[in-house]
């Protein structure tokens, strides 16, 4: 069976895939000060508001956590996952100002996730940079 379609947010076709694998109950796509820009269906739209802008927090409090220790001044964060008796909660950078979110119960195979969230930040990466297209009536004379 797959999973229903991501229906909020104008770029919630990046979370398809990660929906469909094995595990995956939610994901969001968000920005960095914590915006909605796409959610799983099962997520109402109060769920997502909190995960968009928990998720900003944590990435932001994973970055001052490793400067903690390193003194660097601005780390490059790969990921950031937290694990409780829930489940997975992974937050990966994707593109400038964006972030991909998902949360995946406890017997998740997390090397098949973090593998098709970069492939989607990749994906969305290339459409969020990609020209925007002219119509063939505004490309006539």
């Amino acid at each position: 069976m797959s999973a229903p379609s991501p229906t909020s947010g104008d770029l919630a076709w990046v979370l398809t895939p990660l929906l469909e694998l094995p595990g995956v109950q939610h994901a969001v796509v968000a920005t960095g000060d914590g915006l909605v820009e796409g959610a799983s269906p099962g997520l109402d739209r109060a769920s997502g508001e909190r995960v968009a802008a928990m998720t900003a927090t944590l990435h932001a409090a994973a970055r001052a956590f490793t400067t903690a220790f390193t003194n660097a001044e601005a780390p490059q964060l790969a990921q950031t996952v937290v694990e409780s008796d829930l489940g997975f909660a992974v937050v990966v950078p994707a593109g400038r100002n964006t972030t991909l979110a998902l949360f995946a119960e406890p017997g998740a195979k997390l090397g098949d996730i973090a593998y098709q969230m970069q492939v989607q930040v990749t994906a969305l990466t290339r459409a969020m940079h990609a020209p925007t297209r002219q119509s063939d009536t505004a490309a006539r004379p």
